[in-house]
């Protein structure tokens, strides 16, 4: 069973990439599209995030679980936002233009309808970035590359660890699970649906119980061996920018630049067809 949105060693081009290069490659892709609203730049980046996808070979089962969560979360917020505020895409984009009356006041339009479309493509540019950076970057070489920018050592190996622990929460929920459904409590898709959130909520405290040891265990090793006496240390898995790491960040660099003055140039972070 595949670990999820942990890291796999693989031989393709987005894995060769320095971690440095990964994460402000990360950052600067999901300020771009948390700033713009203009539908033909998360257009581009949907593409181009699917083409990434691909490249990556990052696989559906390592990422399903949280994606169908996050899918989830996303129905929730759209519908929150209809319901909550029906009109806020014709304030936004200053027409009205109804397609069918829904009840009371309320009035299906265009204008909504096109701003949660533009909510919808949002997450889908941010989502698959996030799996993407954390499937392809090993956190030892990350912080390696951070470190060799002049980010602290300690910050750099802050970031490591957690990155490492990721898999080793997903162990120990398993075997919580395991342990519970051997006393027979249901938790399987057998069970009803309430029943088995209700069951696995009960793993939380043991989790997090579990999680506090080992945070007390590697804390204490760090400290025997001096961690943080010294203002440099080295590392084993530091690893040089290339080529095709400047490429990438010179991409995104006018990527974001591009897309700011495109999204901004009539003082307008909208992009409004109903013009």
């Amino acid at each position: 069973m595949s670990k999820l949105i942990s890291y796999e060693q693989k031989n393709t081009p987005i894995h060769k990439l320095s971690g440095f290069t990964k994460l402000v490659f990360f950052l600067i892709w999901c300020t771009a599209s948390a700033l713009t609203f203009d539908t033909r730049i998360l257009l581009c980046m949907l593409v181009i995030g699917f083409v990434i996808y691909k490249v990556s070979d990052t696989r559906w089962k390592q990422v399903s679980a949280v994606f169908t969560a996050v899918m989830i979360f996303m129905i929730i917020n759209l519908l929150a936002i209809f319901f909550f505020a029906p009109y806020q895409g014709c304030q936004i984009y200053g027409s009205r233009t109804e397609i069918a009356h829904l009840f009371g006041n309320v009035y299906l339009t265009q204008e909504q309808l096109f701003y949660e479309f533009n909510v919808f493509i949002k997450y889908f540019t941010v989502i698959p970035a996030v799996f993407i950076f954390l499937v392809t970057t090993d956190p030892s070489e990350l912080a390696a590359s951070l470190n060799g920018v002049g980010v602290p050592y300690s910050i750099a190996y802050s970031l490591e660890i957690a990155l490492r622990y990721i898999p080793d929460v997903q162990d120990e929920f398993r075997k919580i699970k395991n342990a519970q459904e051997a006393r027979g409590i249901e938790m399987s898709s057998k069970g009803r649906l309430m029943e088995r959130m209700k069951n696995t909520a009960s793993i939380i405290f043991p989790l997090l119980f579990s999680s506090m040891e080992r945070i007390d265990v590697v804390s204490n090793a760090m400290e025997l061996r001096g961690f943080g006496k010294k203002k440099k240390r080295s590392w084993y898995s530091r690893r040089p920018l290339k080529t095709a790491d400047f490429a990438v960040l010179a991409f995104i660099v006018v990527f974001f630049i591009e897309s700011m003055i495109i999204t901004y140039h009539d003082g307008n972070r909208f992009f409004n067809p109903f013009v």
